[in-house]
């Protein structure tokens, strides 16, 4: 599962760049923020495991509750995924993985947490620094990180 997982975000950003150049001019498939991230991650994902629950909410923590966006139910595996826009910066990508951490721990189903930060642009100055900082938390794939995953 885990190689499954590494080759789907290390292909991820090649996968994308084929949907835009299609057969006959037809219209791509273009990327504009994290729920086209989700749409496309959803789809192939399916390819590879027979129980993938979109939308999982969380028990409450800290008097909210939150929904993962994807649990991979038979491995017991959330993956949570995040797309950089103009505004979401370093800072505060960071700050909502740990939020979601805290949350996630508290579902019986999530034994293993997988962050995909999907950087198309390049707007994180630093993608391994960000996966260090937070490498104690969970595991982590940001595209031009040196180690690309990280254990939890």
């Amino acid at each position: 599962n885990q190689k499954i997982l590494n080759d789907i975000f290390n292909n991820f950003h090649g996968f994308h760049n084929q949907l835009k150049n299609r057969h006959d001019k037809r219209p791509s498939f273009e990327i504009k923020d994290e729920y086209d991230v989700q749409d496309l991650l959803h789809s192939i994902l399916k390819l590879h495991f027979k129980d993938v629950r979109a939308e999982e909410y969380t028990p409450s923590y800290g008097g909210s509750s939150t929904r993962m966006d994807f649990l991979l139910k038979n491995e017991n595996l959330v993956i949570e995924v995040k797309k950089t826009i103009d505004n979401l910066t370093d800072k505060e990508i960071g700050a909502q993985l740990i939020f979601d951490v805290a949350h996630y721990r508290n579902h019986p189903n999530c034994d293993y947490l997988k962050c995909f930060v999907y950087d198309p642009d390049n707007r994180i100055k630093n993608p391994s620094g960000l996966e260090s900082d937070l490498k104690r938390f969970h595991s982590i794939y940001i595209p031009g990180s040196s180690s690309n995953w990280l254990a939890m």
